[in-house]
């Protein structure tokens, strides 16, 4: 992957449709000396960011990977928190643990500690991404490869929906009873796609899948946070941009930063973003009000 940073960072608002909504992404800050980070986790607990980095190929078991902390200011507090990874990629915070996805295994991480205390193996599992909790303490993780949502519940780990509909799951979020997804797009070659995914809802009670909106395309779907007034944060790994999606579906791009916009992270509080750039080794926070 690309070493180089980006020369500038092209801020804006395309009006895709008429729905209200955000109007301003604003650039506080980018911090850079990252490898290959794909995702952010902002914890309100510990005051912290943390972001995984895959430091090489995504799907290589390598021990290279390793997982960051930075300040929601964009300062690094360890840049190698935890290391002995392979390609560390989702995160969710659970009590006391961090849980992190690398490739087919679900790592456990003792927050007070930093280090691994458990791996989950996720027999058959090609491509392990997103990681979401549910308020029970349940976790949730993305194979997108196999179009396939495991779950950590009680000590198991173990299939909880297998679907083609899922369309290449990737993005998690727990909202109530429904898992939201972002999908990335039913893949043709490689990782490429014909039609870009959409937001996917998912019942927790009996696993019914349906669109979020009318289903239209929206993009190859990456990181997807809770944004207010039911709206959604997501980004899109290929074209790069940062998206709003309303309640009903409707997307608006509040910010392009290229191709590798991964897996983003968000505070309520201070509307703040924390986007981390794979291909630039670049995270970057935004606000967006």
């Amino acid at each position: 992957m690309s070493a180089i940073r980006l020369a500038a960072v092209l801020i804006g608002f395309a009006a895709v449709t008429a729905e209200a909504g955000p109007r301003e992404a604003t650039k506080l800050w980018e911090t850079a000396g990252f490898k290959n980070p794909e995702s952010a986790l902002f914890d309100p607990e510990a005051g912290v960011v943390y972001v995984s980095n895959v430091n090489g190929e995504g799907t290589v078991k390598d021990g290279n990977g390793f997982i960051s902390k930075i300040s929601p200011d964009g300062k690094v507090v360890e840049m190698e928190w935890v290391s002995g990874l392979d390609g560390p990629k989702g995160l969710a915070r659970v009590g006391g643990k961090l849980y992190v996805s690398d490739i087919d295994k679900l790592a456990e991480i003792d927050i007070a500690s930093g280090k691994v205390v458990k791996r989950y193996d996720a027999k058959d599992a090609k491509f392990l991404n997103d990681v979401a909790a549910d308020a029970a303490g349940n976790v949730y993780v993305s194979d997108m490869l196999t179009n396939t949502i495991w779950r950590l519940s009680n000590g198991t780990f173990e299939v909880f929906l297998k679907d083609d509909k899922l369309e290449g799951p990737n993005g998690l979020l727990v909202e109530g009873d429904t898992l939201l997804v972002g999908a990335w797009g039913v893949m043709t070659d490689g990782m490429a796609t014909k039609v870009p995914g959409h937001l996917k809802v998912v019942s927790l009670k009996d696993k019914n899948i349906t669109p979020h909106g009318d289903g239209s395309p929206i993009g190859n779907l990456d990181g997807l946070e809770p944004f207010g007034d039911g709206a959604y944060l997501v980004s899109d790994w290929i074209a790069g941009k940062v998206i709003r999606i309303g309640r009903k579906g409707k997307a608006r791009v509040l910010a392009d930063l290229g191709q590798g916009t991964a897996d983003l992270g968000y505070d309520p509080k201070t509307a703040t973003a924390f986007i981390p750039q794979m291909k630039t080794g670049v995270v970057y926070g935004f606000k967006v009000e």
